[in-house]
């Protein structure tokens, strides 16, 4: 009888927490590269440094500053690596080491990347807050789908198979109300890829809106930048070439190369005083490079890029414009590709082109400049809109007045 009362008690205070968000299209939060914590743990037999941890329970490995320092970086890159396996056509951790991704469904792993909820690393945070103001309520109507972003599409299928069910579960809990996937940056991508794989039915049913904040649509040259010098993550302690031993062993990279549907074959992204290279050349410039692992996961994920078919669901479509990023390498005459190169920079978010941030447009209709077929709209006859925002930087987006109240104005309606 006490089961029943306190089941009875559950059911009414969960009907409460529902009423209170009811008619809201409720929210899953998608995040982009690095959006999500990875958790390790550790049994190695040998190690990078006399410093760096053989044996561990799980730990949190990112986002955590306090391994993002000097020296103390070697072991953090060790254990985040991935190691390709050309017969399987798969990545896999170092041996001895396992990492998990925590919190699925849940939002707050999303929201702080950094379990400390320190400043630097609020990620979703600010736009779940608001929500909270206009009747939304955490593990109800607003969820969090993590996922392992070092990888691609590729070796992420049970992350879509999870997606659909936590898609099912959340619209359920909500009294059958359609899901807002709110998604950042390869967030889009992947939740692109997932729309792709359901039925226009399935959408139709379950699926409100994909409210995109920064999406790279067909890759950047950030990628590519990252592949040759690396990546500091805008810090002052760290190199790029530390970080790049990480970098370049991500699968997710070479997903985010530059697409061929929005580079033009003959445009120079990687020019030296030997040979000037162009989307068409990425297979040579790879093996220049000595990257041939690389190029294994480069071929591995072609296969979604070139489909640029639309999601088939309401879209809003906001990126930065107005913040120099970068848009091809120069090598100085008499240098090659293990020298630094002069970034030559174009439009964009600083992270992102704008070709690629405002490829959304391609789905309404035919925007210049984009290879497109003739149709009025490539949708299925839902509504794309988009809103490009001057100066709205790719992370800083997320915190962006603007950004929140376009947010809070959708998802009242």
């Amino acid at each position: 009888m006490d089961g029943a009362k306190l089941f009875l008690g559950f059911i009414f205070i969960y009907g409460l927490l529902a009423q209170n968000s009811f008619g809201l299209s409720p929210v899953i939060l998608i995040p982009g590269d690095g959006g999500s914590r990875l958790e390790a743990r550790l049994n190695r037999t040998s190690v990078v440094h006399y410093i760096c941890t053989k044996t561990s329970d799980y730990f949190n490995v990112w986002l955590n500053l306090e391994l993002l320092v000097p020296i103390v970086i070697d072991c953090w890159v060790d254990n985040t690596r991935l190691e390709y396996d050309n017969v399987t056509r798969a990545t896999r951790n170092p041996p001895g080491v396992d990492i998990r991704i925590p919190g699925w469904g849940s939002p707050e792993p999303v929201e702080w990347i950094d379990p400390s909820h320190q400043s630097s690393g609020s990620y979703f945070n600010k736009i779940a807050d608001a929500l909270v103001t206009i009747g939304y309520v955490r593990n109800v109507s607003i969820r969090g789908a993590p996922y392992d972003f070092r990888k691609a599409p590729n070796e992420n299928a049970d992350f879509f198979v999870k997606l659909k069910t936590l898609v099912e579960d959340t619209y359920t809990m909500n009294n059958k109300t359609a899901v807002t996937l709110l998604v950042h940056s390869m967030g889009g991508s992947m939740a692109l890829h997932f729309l792709r794989l359901q039925t226009q039915s399935w959408k139709d049913q379950y699926i409100k809106r994909l409210l995109s904040l920064a999406t790279p649509w067909g890759g950047s040259m950030k990628a590519v930048k990252v592949f040759a010098i690396g990546d500091d993550l805008g810090s002052l302690m760290l190199r790029e070439s530390t970080m790049r031993t990480q970098e370049i062993t991500c699968p997710s990279l070479a997903w985010l190369m530059p697409s061929p549907v929005l580079w033009k074959p003959n445009e120079v992204l990687i020019q030296t005083d030997k040979y000037n290279y162009t989307v068409n050349d990425f297979q040579k410039w790879f093996m220049d490079m000595d990257l041939l692992d690389a190029w294994e996961m480069f071929k591995d994920t072609q296969k979604y890029k070139g489909d640029f078919t639309a999601p088939g669901v309401e879209v809003h479509c906001l990126y930065g414009y107005n913040i120099s990023t970068v848009e091809r390498l120069v090598y100085k005459p008499g240098t090659w590709l293990d020298g630094y190169p002069s970034l030559a920079m174009g439009d964009g978010d600083g992270t992102v082109n704008i070709r690629s941030l405002s490829a959304c447009r391609y789905w309404r209709g035919r925007p210049r400049g984009l290879h497109a077929h003739r149709h009025h709209n490539l949708n299925a006859g839902k509504p794309i809109k988009t809103l490009a925002l001057p100066n709205a930087e790719h992370l800083k987006i997320l915190q962006d007045q603007r950004v929140v109240d376009y947010v809070l104005t959708v998802m009242k309606n």
